[in-house]
């Protein structure tokens, strides 16, 4: 770890020391050290799956811990709730905003700690001092108005009125800017910075450089659970940042034979071309085309915008600007469905809630896109549904091979095994994979990247999406490159190698030609 240098002589207001999670056979932290200083903002960086969100609900009183220590303002803590954080002054404004939308901006600042007057709750007082409360953060807002009459960016600034009411001198922002455009991020961090002046500590988390390079004092960066290191900004440049929180890949996928180096037929009509297509608030307008046999690859960090430029072009979320080709016609993709009729597949990051149906057997999972695609009046035969089944069972190497297994049983390599077969057996022309290989052992992570390879050879085309950037430049003819949802530019695997890749996320000039 760094010697950090920031705030030397003040002492911690949050300690935690060898902080370690288990959950049934996974270790969600292993002795993580963190500390939070006074009068500091302080980022909290690492990819899906890294630990943070476990380290804050630690923190907080969600989780309790299974070895170390807390600390907060001087005194060793053991948390047993959020209510027990709150008490001791530790408060959390997170990306959905957690307040009551039916109710007044007053009511939400003042909620718990109304001043009464003979009993009952003095109304007239209570927005007076929520009003006091949201001047203080530089807000003039209508204390009557309803809540939800309002943009996320007044609703966050409103959580944090209510983090001032229970006096916190611990401030967690979860992903705050997620959903804000520029103007609204600056308001939002006038406020940071006015209450770090005021002596609050900031816990910020989010996956936008550019923010987290302007507004935070230091660094903590977890990978996989373990503490990699705490930094101050100024010693660690954006590369070895982007560095440190992917890490490197294993040895048994480096060994992969890359397949990023066959030809691909650029002079014909592409698959899919997708020019200026974006969405307020999620997406900035962004161009991608794919052509049949080509993998595309989308790499940036988690935050990004890949994920939000796929469900666009999947018609998961409707576009509000930009146009769609599909072998040269000009379509409308406003649903999943008519995606899927036009050929599309789609494989979503999030394989238990938008993919695998657990108490659903391994064969039903499987047979359910052709079903659904022929709809509930053309029941597939028997013997179509064993014969599909039995395919991609083989093909995809997907274990135990028992077709009457519930899907919900298996490991997590396994079922992205039975998702991908999912969508192969609708014989799509192109397939968006989000996030494949994440979170499945190697052996696993080997066979889905040689199937991709193998179905891209057989003329498929391929979007490819992975946190993982080694794996994106072995897959992906060419890579489109994303960055605070926004595309940056685009490069050529054959020519662009890992550290070349890390540089380009993290320094490109967004102005310049990609």
């Amino acid at each position: 770890m760094s010697t950090d240098t920031a705030v030397p002589t003040l002492a911690p207001v949050v300690e935690m020391t060898g902080i370690t999670i288990r959950f049934p056979g996974v270790l969600a932290l292993d002795q993580v050290d963190f500390s939070l200083y006074p009068g500091e903002v302080h980022a909290l960086m690492g990819e899906n799956g890294a630990g943070k969100s476990t380290l804050i609900k630690a923190l907080t009183g969600v989780y309790s811990v299974d070895g170390g220590t807390i600390t907060v303002g001087g005194v060793d803590r053991v948390f047993d709730g959020t209510a027990a954080a709150q008490a001791a002054g530790v408060s959390t404004v997170y990306q959905e905003v957690n307040l009551c939308a039916n109710l007044s901006v007053g009511e939400n600042v003042m909620l718990g700690h109304e001043p009464r007057r003979g009993g009952r709750i003095d109304w007239k007082a209570t927005h007076r001092e929520a009003g006091r409360h949201l001047e203080s953060l530089g807000q003039h807002v209508d204390t009557r108005s309803i809540l939800s009459s309002h943009s996320i960016a007044v609703q966050q600034l409103v959580a944090i009125a209510r983090a001032t009411v229970l006096d916190a001198k611990v401030l967690i922002l979860d992903e705050p800017t997620s959903s804000l455009d520029r103007d609204e991020v600056e308001r939002l961090f006038a406020v940071i910075r006015d209450l770090r002046a005021a002596g609050v500590a900031i816990l910020f988390v989010s996956h936008f450089l550019d923010q987290i390079y302007e507004i935070s004092d230091r660094l903590t960066v977890l990978r996989n659970g373990s503490l990699v290191g705490q930094y101050t900004v100024a010693e660690l440049p954006r590369a070895e940042l982007v560095t440190k929180m992917i890490g490197r890949e294993l040895d048994e996928l480096t060994a992969l034979a890359s397949v990023s180096s066959r030809t691909i037929d650029r002079d014909t009509t592409p698959v899919l071309r997708a020019t200026g297509i974006g969405r307020r608030g999620q997406l900035q307008p962004a161009d991608i085309s794919v052509y049949e046999g080509e993998v595309v690859g989308i790499a940036g960090l988690l935050g990004s915008g890949r994920t939000e430029l796929v469900r666009l072009l999947y018609g998961a979320d409707r576009a509000d600007s930009g146009q769609v080709e599909l072998a040269g016609s000009t379509v409308k993709l406003n649903s999943p469905r008519q995606a899927i009729d036009n050929r599309i597949a789609f494989s979503s990051e999030n394989r238990r809630a938008e993919g695998i149906i657990a108490d659903l057997t391994v064969a039903e999972n499987i047979v359910l896109g052709v079903q659904a695609k022929r709809g509930a009046l053309r029941k597939l035969r028997r013997s179509e549904q064993d014969a599909l089944v039995s395919e991609y069972i083989e093909a995809l190497g997907v274990r135990p091979a028992d077709p009457n297994m519930l899907a919900g049983n298996l490991s997590g390599g396994n079922q992205q095994k039975v998702l991908l077969g999912r969508w192969l057996a609708t014989a799509p022309e192109l397939i968006i994979l989000d996030e494949p290989t994440r979170g499945i052992d190697v052996g696993a992570k080997a066979d889905i990247q040689r199937k991709v390879a193998e179905l891209s050879s057989a003329g498929l085309a391929v979007i490819f999406i992975s946190s993982e950037l080694e794996e994106v430049l072995r897959i992906a003819q060419r890579v489109v490159v994303m960055r605070d949802r926004r595309a940056i530019g685009e490069l050529s695997s054959q020519d662009t190698d890992l550290d070349q890749l890390i540089d380009y996320i993290a320094n490109k000039d967004e102005g310049s030609a990609a």
